[in-house]
């Protein structure tokens, strides 16, 4: 009986999920192996992502003008200057994230990269003059296979080339373009080399 009740409730996911997402995202996100399984998409843990995500939506009011699933905890400022792989949807699941791309600047995530649990990627800062404003900002670029540790903070302009680990706790405040390390601290140095 039980095994019946599970199959159930995730043709139920499915249904609704596939209702839903056509109404509130854009159709490229469904390329995402998040929404595939040897049966059809059923039982995909993509559909929960999209019926956790509506309940947010139209009960809290959160994240209303993001094109994609995203987790009730998560911030995102201006989704549109956000570029990811769409199968690198699970960054936007978690929680207390912070990914903020104010003006013109943008936020690139490379393939295959992940992002822990209270990270903030911050592409500009306030004017120090007028609290009220922010400065020019500058984009961020994570390289692809790139690890965030939980925690850590990038600032504005940072670029971290492939292959980049960033420790716990880090606060990213210069590029490591190379890429290919493990970087840690508060300013972030580099630890050592990956190959």
């Amino acid at each position: 009986m039980t095994k019946i009740l599970v199959v159930i409730k995730e043709v139920w996911f499915f249904i609704w999920g596939i209702l839903l997402f056509h109404v509130m995202y854009d159709r490229k996100y469904l390329k995402s192996k998040y929404f595939k399984s040897k049966n059809y998409g059923i039982g995909a843990v993509g559909w929960r992502w999209v019926i956790n995500d509506f309940m947010a939506r139209v009960f809290l009011g959160v994240n209303r003008e993001v094109p994609f699933p995203i987790s009730p905890y998560i911030s995102v400022s201006n989704p549109k200057n956000i570029e990811f792989h769409v199968d690198d949807l699970n960054n936007f699941q978690g929680h207390g994230n912070y990914y903020q791309a104010i003006g013109e600047s943008k936020i690139f995530i490379g393939k295959g990269s992940w992002i822990a649990p209270n990270v903030g990627i911050i592409t500009t800062n306030h004017d120090i003059n007028n609290l009220s404003s922010h400065i020019e900002g500058q984009s961020i670029k994570i390289g692809e296979r790139c690890w965030i540790g939980m925690n850590s903070v990038l600032l504005p302009g940072v670029v971290l080339g492939a292959n980049t680990i960033v420790g716990a706790g880090s606060i990213v405040t210069k590029s490591f373009p190379n890429g290919h390390c493990i970087i840690a601290g508060n300013p972030a140095k580099k630890i050592r080399d990956i190959k």
